[in-house]
């Protein structure tokens, strides 16, 4: 549903800034009032990397008056592949200093604020406090939880996203909402508690496709401009999956808890919903009518590397949006798993909402396997 501008009209456009935005000035969800609350407008971007790159840079480019940065990196010859923000000549700058001077040359009228360093539990509502809005654009799960509980106790609005690979996730959260009717709903309903250190593999290990931070994160400006301006409806309570290998944008909505006003994420898996490495290895082992249906959650490049025998390759994308549901069995067990974990748990419980009712997962994912059944496996 719609929900009201978070910013009020800043003062009236002068000629100059009319003729810059004159696109937008067509728009009939922006408009010169919607324009007028972009230029008024305290956006804080945390992470000026992969994700907070074209999240500033068009950012800018709207016209929003207030941009602060937050970021404790400097420049790495990495972090060119889909940092569009810094340059060559930045490498082993601090990465605020860049992507504030990118900033300024695309209007030089924008009002930087640079936060270098890391948010802690001390300083993080001092830092967001000053802001209407909060684009979490960062690259591992301490911030994001931290910036998450700041922005819920704080009232904020939060956009938030997140890429690996070739699958990347868009969503708002508005943890303590101000504005009247919006149901309240925060990164904790989605993911409850942050996965353990070693589960999920950062980009640095797993890789990234430069390209989709870019769709990602445009995504992320979008939503941004729709809260200052009022206009459309945002992604509160709903999360966009990108899957670029197949070219599939779905969407997942949060389950709406039954009379209350507060969004809640997927049931949590059940302790009984895990097999070990050992106990699966038996199954299959087994008579052909008791084999469990073998689902592996990763990307195919991880499928490449070393794969468990007989196993089905469905990345979590296809199941988080329902689309590989026709081919489970409904009459045999359903195994998931991924590298350590972490996504098949994620993947469980969306099978088990669609009413699948035998299923379980690797613990330890394809790791304990190598480690457990057949250490002549690839560990990656």
């Amino acid at each position: 549903m719609p929900i009201p501008p978070v910013v009020e009209p800043g003062p009236a456009l002068t000629a100059e800034q009319r003729r810059r935005y004159d696109r937008h000035l067509l728009l009939p969800g922006i408009g010169p009032d919607g324009q007028r609350r972009l230029r008024n407008a305290r956006v804080c971007v945390v992470g000026a990397g992969g994700l907070g790159s074209p999240v500033l840079l068009y950012l800018a480019a709207a016209g929003v008056g207030t941009l602060g940065i937050v970021d404790q990196d400097d420049v790495d010859e990495t972090n060119l592949q889909r940092q569009v923000v810094h340059g060559r000549g930045d490498v082993g700058r601090p990465k605020v200093d860049s992507a504030r001077e990118a900033v300024l040359a695309l209007d030089p009228d924008v009002a930087v604020v640079v936060h270098r360093g890391t948010l802690t539990e001390q300083d993080v509502e001092d830092v967001l406090s000053g802001y209407d809005v909060v684009v979490d654009a960062s690259d591992n799960f301490p911030t994001r939880y931290l910036v998450n509980d700041a922005c819920v106790a704080l009232g904020l609005p939060e956009v938030w996203g997140s890429v690996l690979r070739f699958d990347a996730q868009v969503s708002v959260f508005w943890g303590r909402p101000t504005a009247p009717g919006v149901a309240a709903v925060q990164l904790r309903d989605l993911f409850p508690e942050p996965p353990a250190a070693d589960e999920v593999p950062s980009c640095a290990e797993a890789g990234v496709l430069g390209a989709l931070c870019g769709q990602a994160g445009s995504v992320m400006a979008t939503e941004v401009v729709k809260l200052v301006t009022g206009a459309g409806e945002p992604l509160l309570g709903r999360v966009l999956v990108i899957d670029a290998l197949a070219s599939r944008w779905t969407e997942v909505t949060f389950a709406q808890a039954a009379g209350s006003t507060r969004e809640v994420g997927p049931a949590p898996a059940r302790a009984s919903s895990t097999v070990t490495a050992r106990e699966l290895a038996a199954l299959l082992a087994g008579p052909p009518a008791g084999r469990p249906f073998v689902v592996d959650v990763r990307e195919p490049t991880e499928h490449a590397i070393v794969a468990i025998p007989g196993s089905r390759l469905v990345p979590l994308g296809q199941i988080l949006d329902g689309s590989a549901f026709e081919a489970f069995p409904r009459d045999r067990q359903i195994v998931l798993h991924c590298r350590t974990g972490a996504r098949s748990a994620q993947a469980l419980r969306a099978v088990l909402e669609a009413g699948f009712t035998d299923v379980a997962h690797l613990d330890g994912g394809i790791l304990a396997w190598v480690d457990d059944v057949d250490p002549t496996l690839t560990r990656y």
